[in-house]
């Protein structure tokens, strides 16, 4: 059964991070609405270890913002998808991004959480509290700030209606526990 999921992000977003769960959700189905900031052609970028410390950045794709934040209305949708890169350090702070997320929250939606996106729960400390995830190991401290256990020893985790990992390579093993939250 076609579901209805909506992909929040912005500028910068890890290309591979809302291509893959874009493309995968198409291929099975469903209604997928990306909204961001503003409606616009959203700038990638690819985030990659190569003989530095931490990760380099390069540009990536463009990609299409179907409606803004302002427009979303989250009753209307069915589960959400929140990819890393550098996109939620700063649409977290967007009040429309709060009160999305909360939605799927207290809904008890299902909601996939990959890389940096743990960054936007940065805001609403009282969703996470007792709760499991993981997110890029960069993120750990902002996890367990929040009150809830950042977990280590998989990449890829679920906790009730939250699916959560570590980065771009558990895409696969990302995706087919979030496609199993939505049957």
């Amino acid at each position: 059964m076609s579901k209805k999921v909506l992909i929040i992000t912005g500028d910068a977003v890890e290309a591979l991070e809302v291509y893959y769960p874009y493309y995968r959700l198409l291929e099975e189905g469903h209604d997928v609405t990306i909204a961001a900031p503003k409606k616009k052609k959203l700038h990638t970028v690819v985030h990659d270890f190569a003989d530095w410390d931490t990760y380099v950045e390069k540009q990536g794709y463009l990609i299409d913002a179907h409606a803004s934040f302002a427009e979303v209305d989250p009753a209307q949708y069915d589960a959400l998808v929140i990819p890393g890169g550098r996109a939620p350090e700063y649409i977290r702070l967007d009040e429309n991004v709060q009160r999305i997320v909360r939605h799927f929250f207290e809904a008890n939606k299902p909601i996939a959480a990959i890389c940096h996106a743990s960054l936007i729960f940065e805001t609403m400390p009282d969703l996470l509290k007792g709760r499991s995830l993981t997110a890029y190991i960069a993120c750990k401290p902002g996890v367990e700030a929040l009150g809830a256990t950042y977990v280590s020893d998989n990449t890829v985790h679920v906790d009730g209606n939250l699916v959560s990992a570590h980065a771009w390579p558990d895409l696969p093993a990302f995706m087919r526990e979030f496609l199993r939250l939505l049957q």
